[in-house]
């Protein structure tokens, strides 16, 4: 059934630097000038690179193992065949998800000391029983649901935690919204579309702060968004609504499931977007004219799981 294995990894904070500045002496005075501990910054850069060595060899399993870094994973070519691994924080996950398919993804914690990893379940020692068990038939998986957004020119756009449709700068988004059977012009900082994965990130900061608006009152918002992963449903908001003779707030908030999508259509000459999981240079030209059409995705990411 594989091919092979693809090691997803990403450049540490200081690989990043040292590419920018050239030399890694530049990039330490830059860190130190900004006050900051370049040991740290070197601490980290070295506990990564030795974990994906020794991932490396535990993933000899029989198969060849090709490494890509995250930067080509959008244009990297998935045959289907491919077994992936990601090592790397859990943002790291979210970003290759959406690329490969269905095809198992087994996330590593490179670091368990730095990074929390929720979407990480296995340390570097344990990938290789992860993939066996892949290998073998024996993995037990979670199937992720996705969002999607599609304009009506073809283009597609999948995100793992959520989609954001808005401006590009921190100017009002404008866009007539349609959901459910209403319908109605608004003016907002845009809108947020989170999956179940998401529901604990983006989606519930927005709630967070809503929390703390109304706890006077009683109100508790946001608990009953919480989504499970698997179900095939999305939650949007409406961010900062801003009611005005040409615009309302009567949508504020709903879920998206197959048959009740989520329709946008931009009122924005200049700067709409659309981007999935904190990406922006990874987006679709939301202008004016543009429908955006927002659905759970047919396509689900599959999570290898302990």
């Amino acid at each position: 059934m594989f091919e092979k294995i693809v090691l997803v990894t990403r450049h540490t904070r200081l690989a990043g630097l040292v590419e920018r500045f050239n030399t890694k002496k530049q990039a330490k005075f830059y860190v130190e000038h900004a006050g900051q501990d370049f040991d740290e910054f070197e601490r980290e850069d070295a506990a990564y690179n030795r974990s994906v060595d020794r991932l490396r060899d535990a993933l000899g399993v029989g198969l060849p193992v090709q490494q890509v870094d995250r930067s080509l994973v959008p244009t990297f070519l998935f045959s289907g065949k491919e077994l992936v691994v990601v090592a790397g924080q859990d943002g790291l996950v979210a970003n290759v998800a959406k690329y490969v398919g269905e095809q198992p993804l087994v996330g590593v914690n490179p670091d368990p000391e730095r990074f929390d990893g929720v979407l990480l379940p296995y340390d570097v020692q344990g990938a290789r029983g992860a993939v066996r068990r892949v290998l073998e038939g024996r993995a037990r998986f979670r199937e992720v649901t996705l969002a999607e957004a599609s304009l009506e020119d073809g283009q597609r756009l999948l995100g793992f935690n959520d989609l954001f449709i808005g401006a590009r700068t921190h100017v009002s988004a404008r866009y007539r919204l349609s959901h459910a059977g209403q319908e109605e012009s608004q003016s907002s900082s845009g809108v947020l579309v989170s999956t179940g994965v998401g529901s604990s990130g983006w989606l519930s900061s927005i709630f967070t702060l809503a929390r703390g608006l109304t706890e006077r009152t009683g109100g508790v918002p946001g608990e009953a968004w919480r989504l499970s992963w698997e179900e095939a449903r999305l939650a949007f908001v409406v961010r900062e609504p801003f009611i005005s003779r040409n615009s309302s707030a009567g949508i504020v908030g709903g879920f998206v499931t197959p048959e009740a999508e989520l329709v946008l259509e931009s009122r924005m000459p200049s700067g709409g977007v659309i981007f999935s999981d904190g990406m922006e240079d990874d987006f679709l030209v939301f202008g004016a004219g543009a429908r955006a059409h927002i659905r759970p995705a047919r396509q689900r990411a599959r999570l290898v799981m302990n």
